[in-house]
């Protein structure tokens, strides 16, 4: 590490909770980014990387993207903070109409309403809050493997015990987990699954994401979430798909839920909605929103100081522009059917056993497995932090952390992925020799 990064790092040693960066000893891990556009990377030691998370999903039309930065910038010089849920600002008022544009509209001909939060998880908490307010239900069901942020409500629903063990005493632990279906086959016993925990409970919601992203790029069958609308048509639930992850065009359509024909009721956006600034919207159906919040009289019971920040609206308003005018959302399935391609050719290569690649858009995993069958989770991180010696941004998921995840800015060219193709296949062959 660079006498630049490393004063970075003893300061973060130093003075950040010691549970939130991983410092390798050798000074490997992590690099310092000084400074990003469109697809590149520059550590404080003016090194060029690649990107191939997008900065997890955020920067979906490329790092810094000018027409965004640019409303952003106007933005500051206005109007840099407004008043939350007590004298609104404009911008709020669009972006909120074009998130109905863009979700219920289009999909239902239907009114969309927003709560706007901040980050992915107040998303998902605004959603499971208005379920409850909705139904008069607690309980929800969620998936094994699910990540929905680690907030104490979305805690509830996220799958993994390193997550929610150190908290248990102190979360509700009102949510039912049911298998993630990997196959048309396991919709049946799903469905048992379901019937065992609605007779069990009394619930609220359904939540899901319609592509696991955490969990290790996950892709269910085709009749996964028609199943889950139905039950939560029986049962006077409300369906949540939490696209926090997948929305925006991450996997070749504007929101991946779009993909199997199902509209749900209440829908959360986040990560690539302003492509860099920090905002996020539970977004539902008029109907469910009227009949779950009260009218304002003064005292809003769900807010925050931020709530629809102006530059963050401008921002958002900028970034849905570009990705309409650009097409991105058709530009993600093409350039992720390519690269999808290019992978499974790789792993042919590697061996079946050792490599299954799968993808929706440009949300892509490769997962990795010891010549016996087990998670190859040592293999990933090698593999990754040799990547990232030789100039390329990616990270494991899975609870294994077996799967190297690709999910580059949509703006991604045939030649960026070629040469990470390249790089990849040298780093397994020696992997695994």
């Amino acid at each position: 590490m660079k006498k630049k990064g490393k004063k970075t790092i003893d300061l973060l040693r130093r003075f950040e909770s010691r549970n939130v960066t991983f410092v390798k000893p050798d000074g490997s891990w992590p690099i310092v980014w000084e400074r990003a556009k469109g697809m590149h990377v520059w550590d404080d030691a003016g090194r060029e990387y690649l990107d191939f998370t997008a900065a997890f999903a955020v920067a979906a039309t490329g790092h810094a993207n000018p027409r965004i930065v640019a409303a952003g910038q106007r933005q500051m010089e206005k109007l840099l903070h407004a008043m939350g849920d007590v004298h609104p600002h404009a911008l709020k008022a669009e972006l909120a109409c074009e998130l109905s544009r863009i979700t219920f509209e289009r999909l239902a001909r239907r009114t969309g309403k927003t709560i706007f939060c901040n980050s992915g998880f107040e998303a998902v908490e605004a959603a499971l809050k208005t379920a409850h307010l909705a139904t008069g239900r607690a309980r929800i069901i969620a998936f094994e493997d699910a990540y929905h942020g680690l907030g104490y409500g979305a805690l509830n629903a996220t799958w993994r015990s390193e997550f929610r063990s150190p908290f248990r005493r102190q979360i509700g632990q009102f949510a039912s987990f049911v298998p993630f279906p990997r196959a048309r086959a396991d919709l049946a016993r799903l469905e048992q699954r379901l019937a065992t925990a609605l007779r069990k409970h009394k619930v609220g919601a359904i939540l899901v994401e319609p592509v696991q992203g955490r969990g290790g790029t996950n892709i269910p069958p085709a009749g996964f979430l028609k199943l889950l609308r139905n039950v939560c048509n029986r049962h006077g639930a409300l369906l949540i798909c939490d696209e926090v992850y997948t929305g925006f065009g991450r996997t070749g359509r504007w929101l991946a839920s779009e993909h199997f024909g199902v509209v749900p009721d209440i829908l959360c956006l986040g990560k690539a909605l302003t492509g860099g600034f920090p905002l996020s919207a539970c977004v539902g159906s008029a109907s469910v929103m009227d009949r779950a919040w009260p009218e304002s009289t003064g005292e809003a019971i769900h807010t925050s100081t931020f709530l629809g920040h102006p530059v963050g609206c401008a921002m958002a308003l900028a970034s849905l522009k570009e990705l309409e005018s650009r097409n991105l959302p058709k530009r993600s399935a093409e350039m992720g059917r390519l690269f999808l391609d290019e992978l499974k050719r790789l792993a042919r290569r590697i061996g079946r056993a050792r490599c299954h690649a799968r993808g929706l858009g440009l949300m892509i995993g490769l997962e990795l497995f010891h010549d016996d069958g087990a998670p190859a989770a040592d293999i990933a991180l090698v593999v990754t932090r040799r990547l990232l010696d030789d100039g390329f941004i990616l990270l494991p998921e899975g609870a294994p952390a077996n799967i190297l995840s690709f999910t580059p800015p949509l703006t991604v060219g045939k030649s960026h992925i070629t040469k990470l193709i390249r790089a990849l296949g040298r780093a397994l062959e020696e992997a695994y020799a």
